[in-house]
């Protein structure tokens, strides 16, 4: 077919930037945050983006070739995807990891939807949520230096701990490979500059962002405690480099800044109530998804419309319609809504007495010596003027929920039974700590534990419960072998690691100001 000639449609619009102008200069912007991270994090970062463009660029060549294409690698939008993928990725991530998100993003994610301008997610992010679901373990941000503070600084700063947002700034903490704002923002600020991304998306972000975490983030507009959220969690990243996809994006301004602000808003919340650290990626995926819905109520003024003066004209009015898909999905979600409710209640008393079996169950396990369990009446009055609130100062978000003494078939003290609740990296870590009668731990069981699958998770394998029988007094987190009054933390896992250990030093310390010696 000759393609000298190109059929369109009046008014012959022509914007001055051609795509391959544009994915190379979104190529080059993103360098200054590659070459910082190559830098701080050594070979291993420069062979996930090296493989990650490779497979990516191979990808689509093999897809137009098979599907009988014309190949359209050399407009460098694969390489742009293969190089977001990579920077959105931890510096120690195996290396087959990067060519199967590659493969992902440019054969399910783009080809199968019709190729470049069709794909109605950006490629890089749905490869990365991918990748995050099915390879929870191999995705995890794991640290250069071997020490006990591996949590990421987002993880850390969910459970409560100071971060240096001077590293995190300019990237060389903890984090994905282009985790270096300064670089990001240098490259993002040269596109805005030249018009190739629309500043209503990537500011409205930002702007949406900060604000929500200002409002509802429980520390107000706390410059530290803001920027310490901007500057983790692949913000800017996505902000600059992702969410202003033009494919994937609204057409009109108002529609744009509607869509960074529900982006901005989405990642605010899943910050604060998520599980994973990883959540602004899924935020940009559901603003994606709600692009197409955006345009169709917000729609751009037509080329060449005038607005008549002067005159009245009655025109027939187009009576408003809802899509049919919404209507079926609002219907899906309410007849959802209401089926769920229906089994909750149904279901609530036998999952309270099922919860209060395992309780029992736990405390009985921890303290294996005792018949009956009766509340401390020290402890019980202690706890009523807490009244929920922390335990101590020195142990984080730790709560002490219940305290039993424990007796054996003649009635003498077998020893005590609590339920610690501590700030994990999935939410509580709930655990019931056995003491024996002079205070030292006998076992811990969990009753509540959602940390993530292959790193947290692993606190309730016994190589890590076994650490804790015998201990007393006061107990510290070391990486490695640890000593008579030290716990070895999982490695990739300090958050959960922590918590347990706090929520063991704040029961001990519990027996010690309460408990001890008395009933």
């Amino acid at each position: 077919m000759n393609t000298t000639l190109n059929l369109s449609a009046a008014p012959h619009a022509r914007d001055k930037w051609t795509t391959p102008f544009i994915m190379r200069m979104v190529t080059l912007s993103l360098l200054p945050a590659t070459i910082v991270g190559i830098l701080v994090y050594g070979w291993n970062a420069f062979g996930i983006v090296a493989l990650a463009i490779v497979a990516a660029v191979a990808s689509e060549w093999l897809f137009c070739k098979v599907c009988k294409k014309p190949s359209t690698i050399w407009d460098g939008s694969a390489v742009v995807t293969g190089l977001l993928l990579a920077l959105s990725l931890g510096p120690q991530t195996p290396l087959y990891i990067p060519v199967i998100g590659s493969v992902f993003a440019i054969v399910v994610c783009k080809g199968c939807f019709g190729g470049l301008g069709k794909n109605f997610i950006n490629p890089a992010l749905a490869a990365r949520c991918f990748l995050l679901i099915s390879f929870a373990n191999a995705m995890a941000i794991k640290p250069l230096v071997d020490a006990v503070a591996t949590a990421t600084p987002v993880g850390a700063m969910k459970a409560g701990e100071a971060v240096d947002i001077t590293r995190m700034f300019l990237g060389t903490a903890d984090g994905v490979i282009g985790s270096s704002i300064l670089a990001l923002l240098a490259g993002g600020l040269l596109l805005w500059s030249m018009d190739i991304i629309h500043g209503q998306i990537c500011f409205s972000v930002l702007i949406g962002f900060t604000v929500f975490l200002g409002l509802f983030g429980g520390k107000g507009f706390d410059p530290a405690y803001l920027l310490a959220h901007l500057c983790g969690g692949g913000v800017v990243m996505g902000a600059f480099f992702m969410a202003t996809d033009y494919v994937t994006s609204p057409v009109s301004r108002l529609g744009q800044f509607i869509y960074g602000c529900l982006i901005g808003i989405l990642g605010g919340l899943f910050r604060l109530k998520g599980n994973t650290a990883d959540s602004f990626s899924y935020a940009i995926i559901i603003g994606n998804v709600c692009s197409p819905l955006i345009d169709t109520y917000i729609v751009q003024k037509p080329f060449a419309y005038r607005k008549m003066i002067g005159k009245t004209r009655k025109t027939r009015k187009e009576p408003f319609r809802i899509p049919r898909p919404v209507i079926a999905l609002t219907l899906i979600a309410a007849i959802a809504g209401v089926a769920l409710s229906g089994v909750y209640s149904m279901t609530k008393d036998t999952i309270e007495e099922q919860k209060l079996l395992a309780e029992a169950a736990s405390y009985k396990e921890v303290c294996p010596e005792a018949e009956t369990f009766e509340i401390s009446d020290t402890a019980k009055a202690k706890l009523e003027e807490l009244s929920g609130a922390n335990w101590g100062t020195d142990f984080g978000a730790t709560r002490i929920n219940e305290a039993f003494v424990g007796k054996d078939a003649s009635g003498n003290l077998a020893g005590y039974a609590l339920s610690v609740s501590s700030k994990g990296f999935g939410g509580d870590v709930t655990m019931a700590l056995g003491l024996t009668p002079d205070g030292k731990v006998s076992k811990i069981a969990f009753t509540e534990l959602n940390e993530t699958a292959g790193l947290g998770m692993r606190a309730d394998e016994d190589a890590f419960k076994d650490q804790f029988p015998g201990k007393s007094g006061s107990v510290s987190l070391v990486k490695g072998d640890a000593g008579e009054d030290q716990i070895s933390a999982i490695t990739g896992a300090t958050v959960t690691s922590t918590a347990v250990t706090n929520a063991l030093n704040a029961g001990l310390d519990f027996y010690e100001t309460v408990l001890k010696g008395g009933n």
